[in-house]
Parts: C-alpha cells; sequence; structure tokens
C-alpha cells in the first residue's frame, strides 16, 4: 500500500473497470489530480474521469486501487494512515 502514498503526477493509470462503460480499459498519463477527478493524457486528447467510479491501477504494479477509496486531495492523500 505504500504506492497510496506517492504522488501519481506523470505515472499511467490503467482503467481496470469501470460502472461507465467508456471508461472500462482506457489508459493515460496523469497529468492533474483533484479530490474527485483524473485528467489523463491519452493518445487522441485529455479525458477527465471521477475517481469514484473506477478501479484502475498505476504504472506497471500489480495493486489495484478503488477510486472510491482515494476521494480527498491528492496532498491529504500522501499523509493519510490506510488500512491494510
Amino acid at each position: 500500500m505504500e504506492l497510496l502514498h506517492k504522488s501519481w503526477l506523470g505515472r499511467m493509470l490503467n482503467v481496470i473497470s469501470s460502472t461507465d462503460p467508456g471508461l472500462a480499459g482506457r489508459s493515460g498519463l496523469i497529468l492533474k489530480e483533484t479530490r474527485r477527478t483524473f485528467v489523463l493524457q491519452s493518445a487522441m486528447r485529455n479525458i477527465t474521469m471521477a475517481k469514484q467510479v473506477i478501479r484502475f491501477t498505476i504504472d506497471e504494479e500489480r495493486t489495484v486501487i478503488d477510486g472510491s477509496l482515494v476521494m480527498q486531495r491528492p496532498e491529504d492523500r500522501i499523509h493519510r494512515r490506510y488500512r491494510k
């Protein structure tokens, strides 16, 4: 879970599953992270997606992260303690 305590800007995000079928399978470079959204740079354009509706991985890590569990500002997420 050490991945949760690092900055994700400039890293690759891969959407594993989503309640929005249009987001499943998308991937891109994280340009911006807010409390509730990610902005990804994909091959064609920038995509804004809600954290609440996606499960994703960062870079080539195997850990799948539920977006609804990381719905806070990035600076707060880095210092937060998560249960194992």
